[in-house]
């Protein structure tokens, strides 16, 4: 299949107003989808279903699910799409307004870390940018020229909405009863080199995060391993990253526990999570919706071919089947309404916070998903 054919077919379902979701792992070169044959509004009950899952920040709420089951699979070789540059011409649409509630709520936040309330919160804004071509496919493609380390995503349920976005966050990885997972806080520009010089504010932001992952993964796995503090890139952006791995318990209901534990991290609510959480809802004054949820691959089959000598046909019988999970974190998305994409934006706070840089630095996040506009 070309990929031209690929995205008529995603278009035509996207007209007829079905649910479908369309995106790139991370690593990979094929981009999948999945389209949903009805319009009905699946939700996940307890993690043994099979399918493409969206969850909102507010763990509270329903897991939305587009079943394995009621839906069409195909794919692509990514390497057959037109690449895009990332130029565009700059939107500028932040306010003097814009910047003084979010410095306002920066130093909320600041203040009730010091006040003992908690370590950590994760404050964000949404800004709203007008656009004049809307078509979320076109917006895909350039976010997977764009975004070639990222996973790449665009989501559509007529009851929900339509998503897109690239993350550079795992939530959780699982193949088999392998987990990983990462921790990823701090933000600088990228400037041609990952050798960064991160403040002390920067490394305890990320410290929070990977503290917060052990503890919890440490209740569900065996053979925990944590990988050094490294930088990465994302984009036009950098960040610290930190790889935690093990093996899963043989324990009942234990794919539920550990996403239960995990969503949502330090990296984008805060700790305690319960605290930090409730000062988010309390205190940004707009709904997240589905922004530092997470998305992706539950409970999938991958097979595997265990036959090095592609010549030696009889040893093909050779094949294993992988029940595999792949979840990101909703970070670097929008949100297209009519005309307008509604950007999603935000970054931790900690006692060391300085309100301007805060805001500078949520004005750095946005541009680079500008681009794609």
């Amino acid at each position: 299949m070309t990929s031209e054919s690929f995205f008529e077919i995603i278009e035509k379902h996207y007209k007829q107003d079905l649910p479908f979701a369309v995106y790139k792992k991370t690593g990979e070169s094929k981009v999948n989808t999945f389209l949903q044959n009805d319009a009905k509004a699946h939700i996940v009950n307890d993690f043994t279903e099979r399918g493409f899952v969206m969850s909102p920040f507010d763990s509270n709420k329903d897991v939305i699910l587009i079943p394995l089951s009621d839906s069409k699979q195909i794919e692509v070789d990514y390497f057959d799409l037109e690449l895009f540059n990332s130029s565009a011409k700059d939107f500028n649409s932040e306010t003097e307004d814009d910047k003084h509630k979010h410095i306002q709520l920066v130093q909320k936040g600041i203040d009730a870390i010091k006040s003992n309330r908690f370590d950590k919160v994760v404050l964000s804004r949404k800004e709203s940018v007008e656009i004049e071509d809307n078509n979320p496919m076109g917006i895909f493609k350039k976010l997977l020229s764009s975004y070639p380390n990222a996973f790449v995503y665009c989501w559509y349920h007529p009851s929900f909405g339509l998503w897109l976005g690239a993350t550079p966050e795992t939530l959780v990885q699982i193949e088999n009863n392998r987990l990983i997972t990462m921790s990823l806080a701090g933000t600088k520009l990228y400037e041609g080199s990952l050798n960064i010089d991160w403040s002390p504010k920067e490394l305890q932001e990320q410290q929070i995060v990977t503290d917060y992952i052990v503890e919890n993964v440490t209740l569900y796995v065996t053979n925990l391993s944590i990988s050094d503090v490294r930088t990465v890139r994302a984009g036009n952006l950098a960040h610290l990253q930190t790889t935690i791995s093990g093996t899963l318990k043989s324990e009942d209901d234990i794919l539920r526990k550990v996403i239960s534990g995990l969503h949502p991290t330090p990296a984008v609510c805060g700790r305690p999570k319960e605290l930090a959480r409730q000062f988010v809802i309390d205190n940004e004054h707009y709904n997240r919706e589905f922004y530092t949820g997470y998305l992706g691959e539950l409970n999938l089959e991958k097979s595997q071919n265990r036959n090095r000598n592609k010549r030696n046909v009889e040893n093909n019988v050779y094949t294993s089947i992988k029940k595999t999970t792949n979840l990101f974190v909703n970070l670097r998305c929008m949100q297209l309404k009519g005309n307008s994409a509604q950007i999603y934006v935000g970054g931790g706070i900690t006692s060391d916070s300085i309100p301007e840089n805060e805001w500078q630095e949520t004005v750095v996040k946005t541009s680079t998903i500008k681009k794609v506009l």
